[in-house]
C-alpha cells in the first residue's frame, strides 16, 4: 500500500491519515452547516461537524457519511430504486473493474457503492475527473470517498503520462487485490441519452499491460453496469449545452457550472430509478477479440461492454411517451396512458419554461426529447 501511495500520490484516494486531516477541515467550514441543515434538520448546526470530527478512517467515512447522504438521496428525490444481476458479482475472480453508463456526476457511483454496500461487499474506489475539484471542500469529500483523480484538460504529450499512470494504477489496484474500481465508459456524461463506450477508455487500460491483449483484460474483470433514471439528472441542462454547442464554435463553461450540476443532480427529483449489474466479459469473448487487427480489437470489447450496458436498460413511461413523440407514432401507445402522457408533456414545457429567452425553446425540446427517447433507439437496435 505505501508504494502506491508514493507513485501514485497525486490521483489515489485518501490514507486514513490523510482523511483524518480532511475531516478536521470539513467539520470547520461552511459546508459542515450547509449539510447538517440538509441531512440532519433536528440537530443543531454544529452536529455534522461534530460527527466529523469522532471519525477516524475512510470506512467510518463512508458508513456514517457517505451512507446518511445517499439515504437522505433515495429518501427526497427518488420514488423507488431497483436493482438486479448482483450474482455477476461473484462470476469475477477478485477484484473487478466496473464500466458504468454515466448519467448524473455523484448518483451513478454513489448507487453503485450503496447496491455494493447493502450486499456486504466492500466498496470500490472511484475514478472522478478533475474539472470537480474545484471547489476544496468538494475535493476534500470526494478524496475521501475512494476517490481516483482523473487528469482532464492537458496536452496531448502529458494526457499521454497521465493515462498512463492512471492505467498503471487501476491495474494495480486490482490484480494487488487491494481494491475494486469504478469507471465511466467515457469522459463526462452522456448528454444526449445514448451510452456508448469510447475506444480511448479500452485504450488506457491497456497501456499498463504486458503486451498479452488476453491475459491483460482478463486481469481487470471488466464488468458492466448500467443505471436508468424514470427523470434524466439535470436533463434540462444538458438539453440547454447541447443545443448551445451547436449554435456556437466552442462551448465555454461557467465557472460554478460542474457545482451546480453536481447539486442539480443531487436534488432533482429522478422518480424510479434501476441499476443493473451486467455478466462480466468472458475470457472467449476477449480471446475472439484479440484475432482482430488492433483497432478493431477494442471497438469489439466496446460492443460487447455497451450491449451489456444497453440490456441492463430499465425503460420507463417517459422513455416510450418520448419515443412515440418524436417519431410521431403510437408504436408503445399500450405503454402508458393519457394522463400519463399529458403529465410528461407538461414536464417538459416547465423543464422548458427555465430556458433564456433568446434561446430557441422548440430547439431545445427536441433535444430534451431525444434525450428520453433514444435508450429506447438503443434498446430496439440490440434486436436489429
Amino acid at each position: 500500500m505505501a508504494e502506491i501511495i508514493n507513485e501514485f500520490a497525486d490521483i489515489c484516494p485518501y490514507s486514513d491519515e490523510q482523511a483524518c486531516a480532511a475531516f478536521s477541515k470539513l467539520a470547520d467550514s461552511p459546508l459542515a452547516v450547509s449539510v447538517s441543515k440538509l441531512l440532519f434538520p433536528d440537530k443543531e448546526e454544529s452536529y455534522f461537524g461534530q460527527v466529523l470530527s469522532q471519525i477516524k478512517t475512510v470506512d467510518q467515512f463512508q458508513k456514517v457519511v457517505i451512507a446518511a447522504g445517499i439515504q437522505w438521496v433515495l429518501k427526497t428525490s427518488v420514488a423507488e430504486f431497483t436493482f438486479d444481476g448482483t450474482e455477476n458479482f461473484d462470476k469475477v475472480n477478485g477484484r473487478y473493474l466496473s464500466v458504468s453508463n454515466h448519467r448524473d456526476i455523484i448518483v451513478d457511483p454513489a448507487l453503485t457503492q450503496w447496491v455494493m454496500h447493502i450486499n456486504g461487499l466492500e466498496t470500490s474506489q472511484l475514478c472522478v475527473g478533475d474539472n470537480l475539484l474545484l471547489n476544496p471542500y468538494v475535493e476534500l469529500v470526494l478524496r475521501s470517498n475512494k476517490m481516483i483523480k482523473v487528469i482532464r484538460g492537458v496536452g496531448a504529450r502529458e494526457l499521454y503520462q497521465t493515462s498512463m499512470t492512471l492505467s498503471r494504477y487501476i491495474r494495480k489496484t486490482i490484480t494487488s487485490g487491494e481494491s475494486s474500481v469504478w469507471i465511466a465508459q467515457r469522459e463526462g456524461r452522456a448528454k444526449n441519452g445514448i451510452d456508448a463506450t469510447e475506444q480511448g477508455i479500452l485504450k488506457m487500460f491497456d497501456m499498463s499491460g504486458s503486451g498479452d491483449f488476453v491475459n491483460d483484460f482478463l486481469q481487470l474483470n471488466i464488468l458492466p453496469i448500467s443505471i436508468s433514471y424514470e427523470y434524466e439528472p439535470c436533463d434540462i441542462l444538458k438539453a440547454r449545452e447541447l443545443y448551445i454547442r451547436r449554435s456556437v464554435e466552442k462551448y465555454v463553461k461557467g465557472p460554478d457550472e460542474d457545482f451546480n450540476s453536481i447539486m442539480t443532480g443531487i436534488r432533482q427529483w429522478k422518480g424510479n430509478v434501476h441499476l443493473n449489474i451486467g455478466e462480466p466479459l468472458t475470457k472467449e469473448e476477449i480471446e475472439a477479440a484479440a484475432q482482430l487487427s488492433k483497432n478493431e480489437r477494442y471497438q469489439n470489447l466496446r460492443q460487447a461492454i455497451d450491449e451489456r450496458i444497453i440490456r441492463g436498460y430499465r425503460l420507463w413511461k417517459n422513455n416510450y411517451i418520448a419515443y412515440d413523440i418524436v417519431n410521431s407514432s403510437d408504436k408503445y401507445a399500450e405503454k402508458y396512458t393519457a394522463q400519463e402522457r399529458a403529465a410528461f408533456e407538461a414536464y417538459i414545457e416547465k423543464q422548458l419554461d427555465q430556458l433564456e429567452p433568446e434561446l430557441s425553446r422548440a430547439d431545445v425540446k427536441d433535444i430534451l426529447l431525444h434525450i428520453y427517447s433514444n435508450p429506447v433507439q438503443s434498446k430496439e437496435g440490440l434486436t436489429k
